[in-house]
C-alpha cells in the first residue's frame, strides 16, 4: 500500500477513538489511524455524521484519485491541506452543511431562474397562437 494516511478534519472510527472524534471538531486536529486496506481506511474516514473535508497522502496518483472519489467529503486534498481558492466550491456533506460557497455555482443559491420571451415582430401572423388571437376572416 502506498497510501500513508487518510484523514479528515472531523472523523475517526468510534471503536478506535471514541465518540468525541466523530463530532464536528474545528481547529488544528488531524486523525491518524492505522488500517490494513484502502477500503478499510475509507470506511473509517466515512464513519462520521460530519464531513467538511478530507486529506489523502500518497505517492500513487491513481490510488489518490480513487480514494478521493470514494470518500464522502465536500472537499478532498491530495498531498496538501486546506487549499481553498475562491474559484473552487467550498462546503461539506452530511451534517457539515448544504450548498457551496465559492466557485461558479455559488451564486446559484441566491438566484432564481426565470425565462422571459419578448417578441418585437409586432404581429401574430405565422405564429401557432395566431389563430387564437387573430381577427376572424370576414
Amino acid at each position: 500500500m502506498t497510501v500513508r494516511a487518510v484523514s479528515c478534519h472531523s472523523c475517526a472510527h468510534h471503536t478506535l477513538r471514541g465518540a468525541p472524534w466523530r463530532t464536528s471538531t474545528f481547529g488544528p486536529v488531524l486523525s491518524v489511524i492505522r488500517y490494513d486496506t484502502v477500503e478499510q481506511a475509507i470506511a473509517i474516514a466515512d464513519d462520521s455524521d460530519y464531513r467538511l473535508s478530507a486529506g489523502v497522502w500518497t505517492r500513487d496518483a491513481q490510488t489518490a484519485f480513487d480514494v478521493a472519489e470514494a470518500l464522502e467529503a465536500g472537499m478532498v486534498w491530495i498531498n496538501d491541506w486546506h487549499l481553498a481558492p475562491p474559484q473552487c466550491p467550498f462546503g461539506g456533506v452530511k451534517q457539515s452543511g448544504i450548498g457551496r460557497e465559492g466557485g461558479p455555482g455559488a451564486l446559484d443559491e441566491y438566484t432564481e431562474q426565470k425565462f422571459v420571451s419578448f417578441d418585437l415582430s409586432g404581429g401574430v401572423e405565422g405564429k401557432a397562437y395566431g389563430l387564437l388571437f387573430s381577427t376572424p376572416p370576414s
